[in-house]
């Protein structure tokens, strides 16, 4: 793999970003990624005996995407003691141990899955390991929590769902951009109270920007992420079940390309999907075009519509107004036309996730919703037709 230039490139990013903010749409703008500075302080995020009792204990393996600071920093604010982690690149587990200095760092990934006291494993893994792993920690009778995409192929999803239902363990996938997104936490509180009717579609749009120079060798080949409607595309596929509250679902239509970096063959920077369920139908689109001279790695946006009216969250900049940073909500109903700024929205993930974990519930997201996200973005990717651009 290339790179020592480019991984040294993606400490610098993952450091600077303070536990996530280069990576998290809904906190670009935060001092961190629990709330602003003024909110609390860092030992309060990431020490959580400071100010509370840990509820469970939970560990690290893989660190290869800047994701897991902020996966690790949910559960932390959850109720999690971070107890140990496991990185094979020594340049990428310095940078971490810099940001949880409290963390003991392991030489043998066997160390966190045979230590009976942990209660959880997360991971941000290469993509095409993430499953391979989730199914040694299920095995070792663990919980799972990983960044997506969680899981790159069919045949993964088959095997890990088949140990899940063996072993009864949690297989959680981190839809940062639902569950780390205040205004998307908002607008999933709306549409549960009935503020603009039954829901019939949702339009999500996932641009993000290249950063070329940040990037490992193994984002550019799509054997090892799995295609971009397989991973970014999850984002969006988890948003249209989450707010169609759709159980069933099928793919209409999907298309991808590489339409602008001919020097990565097998790099996919356009994807879209249409996608029809039993409660609503969804369109997709997710790119690597975000330009430069946006103030945001990418404007996020979802578009909820129901019989009663509509919402719109830009999530990570909002370019039509002087409205600073991210989470912004617009609420359309049959009475008013509302902006709400959601900056101070909670961010019930975490606890939900930790308890969960003690109590075998599934209230911080289903098994059967995880898994039919992750479903719907394989079927997308794999029967996508492919775009070809004559100029």
């Amino acid at each position: 793999m290339k790179s020592s230039s480019s991984r040294r490139k993606f400490i610098q990013k993952a450091t600077t970003a303070a536990t996530g903010l280069f990576f998290f749409p809904s906190v670009a703008h935060k001092a961190m990624a629990g709330g602003t500075s003024k909110e609390k302080s860092t030992s309060e995020l990431f020490y959580p005996e400071h100010n509370r009792q840990s509820k469970i204990r939970f560990s690290v393996i893989g660190i290869n995407h800047g994701h897991i600071y902020g996966m690790a920093a949910a559960v932390i604010r959850g109720g999690g003691e971070f107890v140990s982690f496991y990185a094979k690149e020594p340049d990428l587990a310095a940078a971490f141990s810099k940001r949880f200095p409290q963390v003991k760092q392991v030489s043998d990934k066997k160390e966190i899955l045979e230590d009976n006291s942990i209660h959880v494993v997360l991971s941000s893994g290469i993509p095409v390991e993430r499953a391979p792993l989730g199914i040694e920690v299920m095995k070792h009778g663990k919980d799972y929590l990983v960044d997506k995409p969680g899981i790159t192929t069919l045949e993964q999803l088959a095997e890990v769902k088949k140990i899940q239902k063996e072993t009864k363990r949690i297989y959680s996938i981190m839809y940062s951009e639902r569950f780390e997104n205040r205004a998307t936490v908002k607008a999933g509180e709306l549409v549960k109270a009935g503020t603009i009717g039954n829901v019939v579609q949702t339009i999500g749009m996932g641009p993000h920007r290249m950063n070329i120079p940040s990037r490992p060798e193994w984002f550019f080949d799509k054997k090892y992420y799995g295609g971009i409607i397989t991973d970014i595309g999850s984002h969006q596929f988890d948003q249209f079940l989450f707010f169609t509250g759709s159980t069933k679902a099928e793919i209409v239509s999907s298309q991808t390309g590489n339409v602008h970096y001919p020097q990565y063959p097998n790099f996919e920077d356009f994807g879209d999907a249409q996608v029809t369920g039993n409660g609503g139908t969804g369109y997709i689109r997710i790119d690597w075009f975000t330009p430069d001279g946006l103030g945001s790695w990418g404007d996020g946006r979802l578009t909820i519509l129901g019989t009663e009216g509509f919402i719109e969250i830009r999530k990570n900049i909002d370019i039509a107004t002087d409205h600073k940073g991210g989470n912004h909500l617009y609420l359309v109903t049959q009475k008013e036309t509302k902006y709400i700024d959601c900056e101070n929205e909670p961010l019930p993930f975490g606890e939900l996730f930790v308890n969960d974990v003690l109590n075998r519930t599934e209230t911080a997201m289903t098994q059967d919703h995880c898994f039919l996200a992750t479903e719907l973005a394989l079927k997308a990717q794999k029967n996508a037709k492919k775009l070809l651009f004559k100029k």
